[in-house]
């Protein structure tokens, strides 16, 4: 199933996803509570980075996760995090949450 997952996309890729196959993807947001109160790109679940390890068993197998953070290292990390744990519809979000707001919706605040 990886094969036809790429381990990170873009953006306007994400969008698309999400405007196209809402049923089929889920974004989550692995940044920090305290960066999700200054900006969310809305219908993203939060789930903190550190928390990730108890959702694994809990998450969508059958749904494509798109995993985003601020600009995308922490995302990257538990893109692989959870591809090594049994998921394999699961991509990055290049630039993460800073990129969404350059380039897909620029009413969301950058910090």
């Amino acid at each position: 199933m990886s094969d036809t997952h790429p381990i990170e996309v873009s953006v306007e890729e994400t969008k698309r996803l999400l405007d196209e196959t809402p049923g089929d993807v889920v974004l989550i947001d692995v940044r920090e509570p305290f960066e999700v109160e200054t900006c969310r790109i809305a219908g993203a679940e939060h789930i903190p980075m550190r928390q990730i390890p108890e959702h694994v068993g809990s998450l969508p197998k059958d749904k494509h996760l798109l995993i985003h953070c601020h600009h995308g290292g922490r995302s990257l990390r538990v893109t692989q995090y959870l591809r090594a744990n049994g998921y394999d519809a699961v991509s990055n979000v290049a630039g993460g949450i800073d990129a969404w707001s350059l380039v897909i919706d620029p009413t969301v605040p950058r910090y």
